[in-house]
Formats: C-alpha cells, sequence, structure tokens
C-alpha cells in the first residue's frame, strides 16, 4: 500500500509518496503553499500528482506554525524545562513568564497572542500555590487560548477545574519537571500536539472548510523531531540537523545520553530543538543579515551564502541554549536551498559552521555532512508511530552517508 506524507510549510508544500509494504519512497514533488487562497489547493494539486494512496499523513508549519507561551514557577527550573518541551513540541516559543500573574504579566501574555499556553510550574510533591494562582488569575482575566497544564500533579486537578469553570480549553498532561534534574516531555508534547491539530489549524483560517484541519497529523518540526530521533537511532552517536526555511531556521539535535558534570537542574532534553524566527531565506532575509552582523559574520552572495550564515547563527544560538554538540559524528541540513544546489556547493556553505571555534562554541569537531535532498525526515517522522520499519527504512540513504 502507498502512503502520501504532506508538510505544508510557510513556502512550499512538500509531498512524499511511500510504499509502507516495502519502506521505498516512491516520488517526491513540491507545490507552493497556497495560503493566499486556500492551502487545499496546492495539497490537492499534490495529491493528484501522488495518484492512488491508502492513507495521506500531514503536518504543518502554515500561516506561521504552532505559537506557544510559557508559565513557569522559577526561570532556571520548571520555566526552562517548559521551554525547552515546548520546542521540543514543534512550537515557536513567542513569551514566557515566571511567578506569580500579575495584570501586567497577563497584558504581555495577551499581546505575545500565543495559539496555546503551556501553564507549568512545582515539582511533584512540591509548591502548588504558584500554578493554581497563575490558574485563577487566568480564569479571572476571561483567557481564552488553550491551555495545557503539565506542572505539580497534585495541583493538577484542581487548575483544570478552575480554568474549565470559566470556559478555559484546558488538557492536563504530566509534569514537565517531576523532581529536580528529572525532565519529562513526552505528556506535554503529546497534549500540544493534540491542541495544536483540534483547536489551532482550524483557527488559522488556512482553509474554508473543516478537511484540512482534519488531515493534520503534527506541527512539522514537531514530525521532524520524530525523524531526527529515528536518524539518530541507526547513526550510533551524536546527531545535528539544521533546515533553513523561507522564514525560519531550526536546529535539532539528538545526542547519546552521557553523564553530565554537575548535573542539570532542569533536567537535560537528549533529543532538543531550537527555532530561530528571524532567520528565513525568503521571508526574514533582513533577519539574517541583521543578526550577522550582531555576531560579525559576513553574509555571502545569493540565498546560499544567506543558508549559509542562518546555519551558523542558528547553530551558535543552539549551542548557547544549552547543547554540548562537541561529540556530534553527523551533520544533516535541510530546506529548499540547500536541495536545489549541487552537493559540493551545499557542503561547502556548511563547512565555515563546523571550523567556528572563535567564541568557544561548543561544536562538532569532524563531523561526516549530508545534505536531505528527499527531504525524508518530515516524512519519517509522520510515519514512525504506525509504520516504524518504514520511517528507518527512509532515512536509509541518510544513514549510509552520515553513520
Amino acid at each position: 500500500m502507498r502512503v502520501a506524507c504532506l508538510d505544508v510549510g510557510s513556502t512550499d508544500t512538500k509531498l512524499a509518496v511511500v510504499d509502507v509494504g516495502s519502506g521505498e519512497l516512491v516520488r517526491t514533488a513540491t507545490h507552493p503553499t497556497t495560503a493566499g487562497s486556500d492551502v487545499l489547493d496546492g495539497v490537492d494539486a499534490l495529491l493528484r500528482v501522488a495518484g492512488p494512496v491508502g492513507r495521506v499523513y500531514c503536518c504543518s508549519s502554515a500561516g506561521g506554525g504552532l505559537r506557544l507561551a510559557v508559565i513557569g514557577f522559577e526561570a532556571l527550573v520548571s520555566a526552562d524545562a517548559a521551554h525547552r518541551v515546548a520546542l521540543s513540541a514543534g512550537a515557536r516559543v513567542v513569551h514566557t513568564t515566571t511567578g506569580l500573574l500579575s495584570t501586567a504579566a497577563i497584558g504581555g501574555l495577551r499581546a505575545a497572542r500565543p495559539d496555546v499556553l503551556l501553564l507549568a510550574g512545582g515539582t511533584d510533591g512540591g509548591d502548588i500555590g504558584t500554578i493554581v494562582h497563575n490558574a485563577r488569575r487566568l480564569a479571572a482575566a476571561r483567557w481564552r487560548v488553550p491551555v495545557v497544564v503539565a506542572g505539580n500533579r497534585d495541583a493538577q486537578e484542581e487548575v483544570a477545574a478552575v480554568l474549565a469553570g470559566r470556559g478555559v480549553p484546558v488538557t492536563a498532561a504530566g509534569n514537565v519537571l517531576p523532581r529536580i534534574g528529572v525532565i519529562d516531555p513526552g505528556p506535554a508534547r503529546a497534549a500540544i500536539r493534540d491542541v495544536f491539530i483540534r483547536h489551532v489549524i482550524g483557527g488559522k483560517r488556512l482553509s474554508r472548510g473543516a478537511r484540512f484541519a482534519s488531515m493534520v497529523d503534527a506541527a512539522t518540526p514537531d514530525a521532524v523531531l520524530c525523524g531526527v530521533g529515528v536518524l539518530a537511532a541507526g547513526v550510533g552517536g551524536d546527531l545535528l540537523v539544521v533546515d533553513v526555511g523561507g522564514a525560519t531556521t531550526d536546529v535539532y539535535s539528538a545526542l547519546q545520553p552521557r553523564d553530565i558534570p554537575g548535573g542539570a537542574v532542569a533536567g537535560v532534553l537528549w533529543q532538543a530543538r531550537t527555532v530561530e524566527g528571524d532567520l528565513g531565506v525568503r521571508w526574514n532575509t533582513g533577519g539574517i543579515r541583521a543578526a550577522a552582523g550582531r555576531e560579525r559574520l559576513t553574509v555571502a552572495p545569493g540565498r546560499l551564502g544567506l543558508a549559509a550564515a542562518a546555519v551558523t547563527v542558528g547553530v551558535r544560538r543552539h549551542t548557547r541554549a544549552g547543547r554540548d554538540l562537541r561529540h556530534v559524528v553527523s551533520v544533516v541540513v535541510s530546506g529548499g536551498v540547500f536541495r536545489h544546489a549541487e552537493a559540493a556547493a551545499a557542503t561547502a556553505a556548511v563547512a565555515p559552521t563546523l571550523a567556528d571555534y572563535a567564541g568557544g562554541w561548543a561544536l562538532p569537531r569532524s563531523p561526516v555532512v549530508a545534505v536531505d535532498t528527499a527531504y525524508v525526515l518530515a516524512a519519517a517522522g509522520l510515519l514512525a508511530g504506525d509504520h516504524p520499519g518504514v520511517a528507518a527504512a527512509l532515512t536509509a540513504t541518510l544513514r549510509s552517508v552520515v553513520a
């Protein structure tokens, strides 16, 4: 049986047709995303190219993707853990606040215009006062944006009841930081994915009917991170993936679990993502040039030069978020600008990043570099749940290069 995997992006919609019996990638195609009219126009054009398929899997970052705000207890503990979990769920974190919510803090949340609010705070068995107070302030403020509650489990029932009682859409999930030094991303990530599908996709008005919302399985970065995990399982070492898009640059790292000197109070997320909303080779070229200037980098001419600068800035920021990339053995770059370039030019564009030691960044020393020319990581992530063997087979070409 053949299935279609669609990634509806901010610039282009990508198709991968996969035979789930053999694991073969049958064909790929792209079409400009038709967000200006109805995204289904572009989707249906690609489905005609796909031919008969048994099922359509779909992820989306159209319309700005998933905008998420975080409320935590302390900036360096629960808020930091929640922020990293939100990024791993495919969200762009647009606002973070900590402690007891004030009127001004709620105003800041509203101004950020999130699609989803992640309410965290307190380890299991610890403080419940802050997260309960914050739930009551949100309820009193007539907050209407969906809330995912992922804090102290002892407060979860009360918090959910307070919010639901005032008509706030609320989903309860396991604590992102059940105890100091332990981060548990799975339950909150699944809840954010569910809220994104149920509440956010339809609200972006990307399509006139309900069909598109019913098609979407995940936010694109969430699907790609799943695909990165599939690839990392076959690589046998630390993996770095950089996806340069028209609007953003996403950086993913999958690290092998190891002892961290001194530990980490907010836990360690072994598979993580950062998103740079100011680095895009179509809609945010000015952001790339400005960021490169701040980093004292020279931007080479053309879109490939812009993409190379976005990679360097994105990876620098990823390491500053606490990611130790010194043990990375494999680097994969993705995005249309790399897929459409000659292989030698694409890998050469990444070379400066891998020799960027001027600032003391914890960067790879001598990794193997590959380009995801078929854009299989999103498709592998979409299929990982139902067809894990097929997902692994899809990454085989990349794995043979970087492993």
